[in-house]
């Protein structure tokens, strides 16, 4: 499996994907918002585009689905329940459900609800997993719920599919958010060492040529990952002096989200 990760440079700092079979030269193109980026990318590595996943319904990950697939013939796969919130889906996809790419690249769909409920991840079947986690999933980070979304449903997703995937699972986002979000991590949780060593290194990037995390350093940085950590719970606990001695982790994580939609 080949991973292209495209920057767009726009002002909602998306990536792009495209996710090759290195025998047919096949490609999937994962929320293709920059088409013209996306067409040329694939054009200088030499692959054909036969398919477009969107993770969600947000016309900043669907809106380059049109020219991309008028150019290439590409068929179309987003969540089954998505409707007519995308325009012209051939196939909608279930939890479990498989998309192959050529003849060695497979990659398994998650119903990820919460930023939107309608989402998608990808997981790929290979040595070392990669997760596409769309709006859901961030470095360092997690989607808002302000546009379809439910906070309770994000929590679920993140504690019950997210936090269980293999520790080397490389993660690839929806936007570079990570600077922000670190900065985020370290007000709640001053004393993160592995945060503040991070932060210089991502502090005014270039996010074309950003490292690639793991979901071990998410689980490190990440302060939606981190919800029984005793230094972010009590650091919590200034913005909200009534919160329980041992808070259940879906009250942090609640808290944590409100607090960050005015970050």
């Amino acid at each position: 499996m080949i991973v292209e990760r495209i920057w767009t440079g726009n002002a909602w700092r998306n990536y792009n994907y495209l996710v090759a079979c290195p025998e047919t030269g096949e490609a999937l193109a994962i929320d293709p918002l920059d088409h013209e980026k996306t067409l040329a990318t694939a054009r200088a590595r030499g692959w054909r585009i036969t398919q477009v996943l969107n993770t969600h319904e947000h016309l900043d990950h669907t809106g380059g689905n049109a020219a991309v697939i008028a150019a290439t013939g590409a068929k179309l796969i987003a969540h089954h329940a998505t409707g007519g919130r995308i325009v012209g889906v051939d196939r909608g996809v279930k939890a479990g459900d498989v998309i192959k790419v050529g003849r060695t690249v497979e990659l398994e769909c998650l119903d990820t609800p919460g930023h939107t409920m309608c989402h998608v991840c990808l997981r790929s079947h290979t040595d070392q997993p990669a997760l596409f986690s769309g709006d859901t999933l961030f470095n360092a980070g997690a989607g808002n719920v302000h546009n379809g979304g439910n906070v309770d449903a994000l929590f679920m997703t993140f504690v019950e599919q997210l936090a269980k995937l293999p520790d080397d699972t490389r993660v690839y986002p929806g936007h570079d958010y990570i600077e922000n979000n670190l900065r985020f991590t370290l007000a709640r949780e001053p004393g993160n060492a592995d945060a503040e060593r991070l932060l210089p290194t991502v502090t005014d990037h270039d996010p074309a040529r950003a490292a690639v995390t793991t979901l071990a350093e998410e689980k490190r940085v990440n302060t939606f990952m981190r919800l029984a950590s005793p230094g972010l719970v009590a650091k919590l606990r200034e913005a909200y002096p009534d919160l329980p001695e041992s808070p259940d982790p879906k009250t942090v994580f609640t808290l944590l989200r409100e607090l960050r939609n005015h970050w």
